[in-house]
């Protein structure tokens, strides 16, 4: 059985990113903007290591559910982003 909020969050894709001092900004496919503090989300700590040239060269994902950086062989899943978002 889905909730709604399973609903949303499996339909909804990332369509852009970009970093705002220590923040990753991605725009969802539905207008919304999630602004998530690199320094104060443990798991993303990697990205904010990372230089502004390897943040630059990202893309998102077939089917916009991730973004993702191949210099940093490492991406985020935007439902697991939902996910930390609301927890916050």
């Amino acid at each position: 059985m889905n909730t709604s909020g399973e609903v949303l969050t499996n339909e909804v894709k990332a369509s852009n990113a970009h970093f705002s001092g220590n923040d990753l900004v991605i725009t969802l496919s539905d207008g919304r903007v999630l602004s998530v503090p690199m320094d104060k989300v443990e798991w993303l700590h990697w990205l904010l290591q990372a230089t502004p040239e390897q943040r630059a060269r990202w893309h998102i994902e077939p089917g916009g559910f991730a973004v993702y950086w191949d210099d940093l062989d490492d991406g985020v899943e935007i439902n697991h982003l939902l996910a930390t978002v609301s927890l916050a």
